[in-house]
């Protein structure tokens, strides 16, 4: 059986691909702030339960595991920190990439998943709560990406909500996975 570009494209991104609106209203932000702090919440929830059989099943053929998405979840959050607190107190820095399938081969990739989720809910908890404190013009301030070019936070925040609730699906599809494997 081969998997079509179709079926390929909704495993990849069952959630769809991200949709980065220009500007958000307040309350836009506020509920996206909101989501990005519950995400480490939302990620334990789902892994609570999974043995290290569960955890190391690919959410698709070819895909990463649940344990490497998991780790990936605060690596990936913790570059882009360290993006919003370059754009927040320097004039439209320019960031550096990284490569994050790399990432996901090295040996801590294989470890348990506590300390990632205690790193992503540490994170997240001191990223959101920063966030709450920013007033129009901090959305407004900007970072530029080698690929992406310049990019707003407030659409950065987008980009990491997604991105969050994107990998969280990719876990609950690992698990959906793991079922289906033992049947």
């Amino acid at each position: 059986m081969t998997i079509d570009d179709q079926e390929l494209e909704a495993l990849r991104f069952p959630i769809g691909r991200a949709a980065i609106k220009p500007d958000l209203t307040g309350p836009e932000r506020r509920s996206m702030v909101d989501r990005l702090a519950d995400l480490p919440r939302r990620v334990r929830e789902v892994v609570s339960g999974m043995d290290d059989a569960a955890l190391d099943t690919p959410y698709r053929r070819g895909g990463w595991t649940v344990r490497q998405v998991v780790h990936h979840l605060p690596d990936s959050h913790m570059n882009a920190y360290v993006r919003f607190k370059l754009a927040a107190t320097e004039e439209e820095p320019a960031i550096r990439t990284y490569q994050e399938a790399d990432w996901a081969r090295l040996s801590d990739s294989a470890a348990p998943v506590d300390a990632s989720l205690d790193l992503l809910e540490s994170l997240h908890d001191r990223w959101s709560r920063w966030l709450r404190t920013f007033d129009e013009d901090s959305w407004r301030r900007v970072y530029v990406h080698p690929k992406s070019g310049r990019v707003q936070l407030q659409e950065a925040l987008q980009l990491y909500v997604w991105h969050g609730d994107h990998h969280l699906a990719h876990v609950q599809g690992g698990f959906q996975q793991r079922l289906v494997l033992q049947k």
